[in-house]
């Protein structure tokens, strides 16, 4: 991945990933977290481990970030923006949507 492509991930990551890495944290270990979306096997959803590995892309400095930590954003920025697409009718505060979402680190009620 060349540095304009980084930078454009980089910069669509940020804009929609709008929860802090504590804040990230303390909604995976909740029980409405691991709740939403669909079991990859093991017990937990695809993005609930995603939020793991974007706690930790928060956290890092952006020199320190490789190839596959990119590759992930990407993958993020992805989800997030076809999840936003698909928006329920309604109030959304407890819905699985947006948990599935706040799982990948957007909160859409932020």
């Amino acid at each position: 991945m060349d540095g304009d492509e980084r930078e454009k991930t980089w910069d669509a990551f940020r804009e929609l990933v709008n929860m802090k890495p504590a804040e990230l944290e303390k909604w995976l270990a909740s029980e409405q977290s691991r709740n939403a979306g669909q079991d990859k096997g093991g017990g937990e959803s695809t993005g609930h481990a995603s939020g793991r590995r974007i706690v930790d892309v928060l956290r890092a400095k952006k020199g320190d970030l490789s190839d596959d930590d990119y590759q992930h954003m990407r993958k993020v920025v992805g989800y997030v923006r076809r999840h936003l697409a698909q928006r329920p009718p309604g109030d959304v505060q407890d819905t699985r949507w947006r948990h599935s979402l706040m799982n990948w680190g957007h909160d859409p009620l932020a």
